[in-house]
């Protein structure tokens, strides 16, 4: 099975959680926060503009992205949970 977003619509894969401190410790899992960075898998085709054309997507499967805490709609794909987002939900691109 694969998703293929619509309009202005980005799959993301949330990285995983961390599980140490910088310092050395463990994370019991309670305290783990949710994930706010993923990997983009697919992107719509683009926002429908007035003139009948689609507006370019600013992000590209396999850009990192960072994206609000509680943004988009959670969805299970292959047994692996996902979020589906709109572009204006991202909160930028991480490069390097």
């Amino acid at each position: 099975m694969s998703v293929k977003p619509l309009e202005d619509r980005v799959l993301v894969k949330p990285s995983e959680p961390e599980t140490k401190t910088a310092s050395g410790l463990y994370l019991p899992e309670t305290s783990k926060e949710k994930p706010v960075r993923g990997e983009v898998v697919a992107i719509g085709p683009g926002k429908r503009l007035e003139n009948g054309k689609r507006a370019e997507m600013s992000v590209r499967k396999g850009d990192t992205v960072v994206y609000g805490k509680y943004a988009g709609t959670e969805v299970e794909i292959k047994g692996a949970k996902h979020l589906i987002l709109r572009e204006s939900e991202l909160l930028g691109v991480i490069e390097g």
